[in-house]
């Protein structure tokens, strides 16, 4: 059992049925599951991009993202009605307690200038939304760690840099 699902049904519970007197424990609120979206605008010009983000969505969330594609054609961001714009993966369970574990603990701490999550993002019916602008928070991405590598890898991708 992780960590999260522990303290939820140790502290949670416990502390929720006190303060809101619910006479069932069914009736606690508990959380049924994550989605974790990433939206790659770029993919309209780019095809690789899609499976760039799938590999390091899947490797953030330990799950194989679903490929989300567009529902309506919209010209003025040259998208095409089917085409590839983002990827998603829904976390339940073991996975997304898991999941939420790590965000809490690890990957927020690692937002430079961190100073908490806004209470504001609640849609009224229970639901919250986080946006988080870079993933370089995760530790599970791995990125260059010298200038050499970081150098070479966008050399690759097609930087052009100057010849001295």
């Amino acid at each position: 059992m992780s960590r999260m699902r522990e303290r939820y049904e140790k502290e949670v519970v416990p502390a929720l049925t006190k303060e809101f007197g619910y006479k069932n424990v069914m009736a606690v609120p508990k959380i049924q599951k994550v989605v974790v979206n990433m939206g790659l605008g770029e993919a309209t010009s780019n095809a690789k991009l899609i499976e760039v983000g799938s590999a390091e969505l899947a490797s953030i969330t330990g799950q194989k993202p679903v490929v989300r594609r567009a529902k309506k054609s919209i010209a003025a961001f040259k998208v095409r009605k089917g085409q590839p714009v983002g990827t998603s993966v829904t976390l339940r369970g073991e996975r997304m307690y898991e999941f939420l574990d790590r965000l809490l603990a690890i990957a927020l701490p690692r937002v430079r200038d961190f100073r908490g999550v806004s209470t504001k993002a609640f849609d009224g019916r229970g639901n919250y939304t986080l946006g988080v602008r870079d993933h370089f928070i995760f530790p599970e991405i791995d990125y260059a760690k010298t200038d050499e590598e970081a150098r070479k890898l966008l050399q690759l991708m097609g930087m052009p840099f100057r010849t001295n």
